[in-house]
């Protein structure tokens, strides 16, 4: 149950920190959070004219790897399909989007480290 709350606190921070971070580079927030079945995209972002849908991944150590190594393909693909949903429920199916990867790595007393890859679906 505490590694479930850590873990929620964990990812709660990281998307906080990719939203101000999107917001410094210009980008609207539209939505956190969006839930469809049993998926979830951390951040719907718009960058001028694009629909932009955002994963999220923090990590607060190495130990596991580098956060970039948790965008796998299955997860790319269950964001692919959410986005789809949103694009339909919201009737914004012929606006241009892409999915994005955010990975921040937050070490004790450091500044966290973002980095942004755009539109990882090619």
């Amino acid at each position: 149950m505490r590694d479930q709350q850590n873990k929620r606190k964990k990812g709660k921070e990281g998307e906080e920190l990719a939203s101000n971070f999107l917001k410094s580079m210009g980008y609207e927030i539209i939505e956190m959070n969006y839930q469809f079945g049993h998926g979830e995209i951390d951040i719907i972002a718009k960058d001028k004219n694009e629909i932009v849908f955002v994963e999220v991944k923090t990590r607060k150590s190495l130990q596991f790897g580098s956060p970039e190594y948790a965008f796998t393909k299955a997860k790319i693909n269950q964001v692919k399909k959410i986005a789809q949903a949103y694009l339909i429920e919201n009737n914004l199916v012929n606006n241009s989007a892409r999915i994005d990867a955010i990975a921040i790595l937050i070490v004790k007393d450091c500044e966290p480290i973002i980095n942004h890859y755009k539109n990882i679906t090619g």
